[in-house]
C-alpha cells in the first residue's frame, strides 16, 4: 500500500480507503449487488483491509449508511485506534443539527471521528452551510473543542468544492470521479486552490457499475494520476477486499475516447465527462441526466429511471424550444446537448415513463 499526505493535516493516509456503504444491513439497496454482512463478517472484512495497509475508513450516519457506522465502531475496538483514520458525515446543513449528529456519531462509533464532513452540499444549500450559524461553523467549533479532528465538505459539485477549497475553516474535501466521470477531477488538477486541502475521492467504481466494462486494476490505476489523498472503494465482501487492497496497482492512462469506446461495446453511451460546465438557464442539471442515462445501461435501471422522471420531462420541453443553447458553449466533448436530451426522453418513453 502506498500512502499520501492529507493536505495540511500532517496525516498520512493509504492511497486506497475503505468505503463502508456495502457493509450496511437493512433495506437500503444502494448498490447493484446488496451484500448486508452481519457485524462479525463486516468487522473481519475491515480487519483484512487493515492488514493489507488500509488506514482510512469512511462512513456516514445511520439514516444514510444504515448500520455501517456502528459496524465501523466495532472494528475500531479490535485494533490500535491510533493506527486508523475514521471519517464520518451527515446531511445536515444548519449548525445545531450537525453539532447534534457529531455527538450521536461519536456515540455510535465509540470514538472521536478524525474527520467529519457536511455531506451532499450543493448550490441550493451551500449558503446555509458556509454562512453564519451553518454546519461548517459548527464543525469548526467542534474541532476547536476537540470533539472532531478535522472539518470537511463533501459534494458532487465543482462549484461547492471550489468554494470550500478557498475557505480556511475547511481542512478536507470529498468529491466524486472515475475514469469516465473525470471532468471535475481534470478541473481540480489544474486549480491551485485545491492543493491546500486534503482530497478524498469517491465513486471510483461508479457504485460498482464500471466493473465489467473495466477491470479493477484499470479502474484503480486509471485514477492514480489525479491529486487526491485517498480514493475510497466500496467494499462488501472478502473477495472485493482482496481485489482492492492485496495488490499494489500501477498507474495507467485512458483517454476519454478510449473509455467511451470501451463502453460502446455494450450500449451507445452519452460521452459526458461531468465537467459541470453545461449551464442551463432553466436550472436543469444536464450532466446529471447524462449520468443517469449511462447508469441505466450499466445496470442501475430502476434507480436511474426514478431520477430521470424527477426532471427530464421539463428539461426536454425547454431544450426543444431553447434557441440560446449556452449549455453547449464550453462543452469539452462538443456534445449536441438538446439532441442527447431527446435521446434520454426516448428512453423514458420506451420504459413507460
Amino acid at each position: 500500500m502506498r500512502y499520501r499526505g492529507l493536505g495540511k493535516t500532517g496525516l498520512k493516509v493509504s492511497e486506497l480507503g475503505f468505503g463502508t456503504i456495502p457493509i450496511l444491513s437493512g433495506h437500503v439497496p444502494v448498490l447493484p449487488k446488496f451484500y448486508s454482512p452481519d457485524t462479525d463478517t463486516a468487522v473481519a472484512i475491515m480487519k483484512k483491509a487493515y492488514d493489507h495497509g488500509c488506514n482510512f475508513f469512511d462512513t456516514a450516519i445511520l439514516e444514510e449508511y444504515g448500520d455501517a457506522e456502528i459496524k465501523l465502531g466495532e472494528f475500531a475496538k479490535t485494533i490500535d485506534r491510533s493506527k486508523i483514520i475514521i471519517s464520518d458525515k451527515a446531511r445536515f446543513y444548519g449548525g445545531g443539527s450537525i453539532y447534534r449528529e457529531v455527538l450521536r456519531s461519536t456515540e455510535h462509533l465509540g470514538t472521536k471521528p478524525d474527520i467529519y464532513f457536511v455531506h451532499q452540499v450543493d448550490d441550493d444549500n451551500a449558503d446555509e452551510v458556509f454562512g453564519k450559524g451553518g454546519a461548517l461553523e459548527a464543525l469548526y467549533d467542534l474541532k476547536r473543542e476537540g470533539k472532531i479532528g478535522f472539518t470537511g465538505i463533501a459534494s458532487h459539485y465543482y462549484s461547492v468544492l471550489y468554494r470550500a477549497a478557498r475557505d480556511p475553516r475547511v481542512d478536507i474535501l470529498q468529491g466524486s470521479g472515475n475514469i469516465l466521470e473525470r471532468g471535475m477531477l481534470d478541473r481540480i488538477k489544474k486549480e491551485e486552490a485545491f492543493r491546500e486541502k486534503g482530497f478524498i475521492l469517491n465513486k471510483v467504481y461508479a457504485a460498482g457499475l464500471l466493473i465489467g466494462p473495466f477491470t479493477i486494476p484499470e479502474l484503480i490505476g486509471g485514477i492514480l494520476e489525479y491529486p487526491f489523498s485517498c480514493a475510497l472503494l466500496g467494499i462488501g465482501t472478502f473477495e472485493q477486499e482482496k481485489d482492492a487492497f492485496a495488490v499494489e496497482y500501477p498507474q495507467v492512462h485512458f483517454s476519454f475516447k478510449e473509455v467511451c469506446d470501451r463502453l460502446s461495446d455494450g450500449f451507445d453511451p452519452i460521452c459526458c465527462n461531468r465537467c459541470e460546465r453545461c449551464i442551463c438557464p432553466h436550472g436543469h442539471e444536464i450532466h446529471t441526466s447524462f449520468r443517469q442515462y449511462n447508469y441505466f445501461h450499466l445496470g442501475k435501471e430502476y434507480w436511474a429511471i426514478g431520477k430521470l422522471k424527477m426532471d427530464l420531462e421539463k428539461t426536454y420541453m425547454h431544450c426543444r424550444h431553447c434557441t440560446d443553447r449556452i449549455c453547449m458553449k464550453d462543452c469539452p466533448e462538443h456534445l449536441n446537448i438538446p439532441e442527447e436530451v431527446g435521446r434520454i426522453q426516448g428512453l423514458l418513453e420506451a420504459y413507460g415513463g
